[in-house]
């Protein structure tokens, strides 16, 4: 059966390193901190003949999962250079790197190039006027919007629901009846919703809310959900948001029409011919095709 080694070990070798004594890792990390200027460049360690370079580490650290990059730089510093020697010494156990090592360099390299391009036209896409154009392509035009403000007591079945309603005719409290009754989340706090405008609450709610006045009190509204008695306790037209409380999101869409229109006119400009040949799909699983 064909076995693809990937690096899990990595993390191991790390974990061990960092079982180490504590006064060696000290001296590690004070050690050092007084070379003097240090740059990327800068040798921590030789591994015969192989130099491994601050720079080797910093991208090293990068890669490891979130919760040995959560740990103090002290800490972290042996571990890693550690992980990168015992690394360094077993690639150079093999006499040459096998098919599928190759091709899968290749391929990571070229992710991290494309990657390296896409995030700079990501960058330089973000600019104060790409931000103002976008927001007012959203919300140049955008009229004023009803919100609501409502309460609720959600029930299991219409039954409980008229009950609650009779109660409230006669006098009952709202909150405390939510409180006591609903089996929705907002129960606890009085069957309060906060403020939602269209499209944020299932039509059957957002429909009986539409045709109340501030302070009506509805007759049961079936939703998924189970069944409501809603209390409407204000409304309000909201205006556009300001640019810099939505800046963010405007970011994130600039960002992405320039990366996808960047990736379009990249490839509709290059020379790409694709094989005519007939190959079955499922090829893509056969790992013997790249052990060598």
């Amino acid at each position: 059966m064909t076995r693809v080694i990937t690096a899990p070990w990595t993390a191991g070798l790390l974990t061990l390193a960092l079982a180490m004594p504590a006064a060696a890792q000290d001296e590690t990390a004070e050690g050092a901190s007084t070379g003097g200027d240090v740059t990327a460049d800068t040798v921590v360690a030789t591994v015969n003949g192989t130099e491994i370079t601050v720079g080797n580490m910093i991208v090293a650290r990068s890669t490891l999962p979130q919760q040995y990059q959560q740990l103090p730089p002290e800490v972290l510093f042996q571990g890693v250079l550690d992980q990168l020697v015992q690394q360094t010494v077993l690639s150079q156990e093999a006499d040459e790197p096998s098919r599928l090592t190759e091709l899968t360099l290749a391929n990571q390299r070229s992710a991290l190039m494309a990657g390296e391009v896409l995030l700079s036209v990501a960058e330089d896409a973000v600019t104060d006027e790409a931000i103002q154009e976008a927001y007012d392509a959203q919300y140049s035009d955008a009229e004023p919007t009803r919100e609501w403000n409502a309460s609720h007591i959600l029930v299991e079945t219409e039954e409980e629901a008229q009950t609650l309603k009779t109660e409230l005719e006669e006098g009952a409290d709202f909150a405390t009846l939510a409180q006591e009754r609903s089996t929705g989340p907002s129960g606890p706090s009085g069957g309060e919703l906060g403020w939602f405008g269209p499209g944020m609450m299932v039509p059957e709610f957002e429909e009986a809310v539409t045709g109340m006045e501030e302070g009506d009190v509805s007759d049961p509204v079936q939703t998924q959900f189970g069944w409501h008695v809603v209390k409407l306790n204000e409304t309000r037209m909201q205006d556009a948001p300001a640019v810099e409380d939505v800046r963010a999101e405007l970011a994130a869409q600039v960002e992405q029409n320039a990366v996808q229109q960047y990736v379009a006119d990249a490839v509709s400009g290059a020379d790409v011919e694709e094989s005519e040949a007939e190959i079955d799909p499922s090829i893509l699983g056969d790992l013997n095709l790249v052990q060598e």
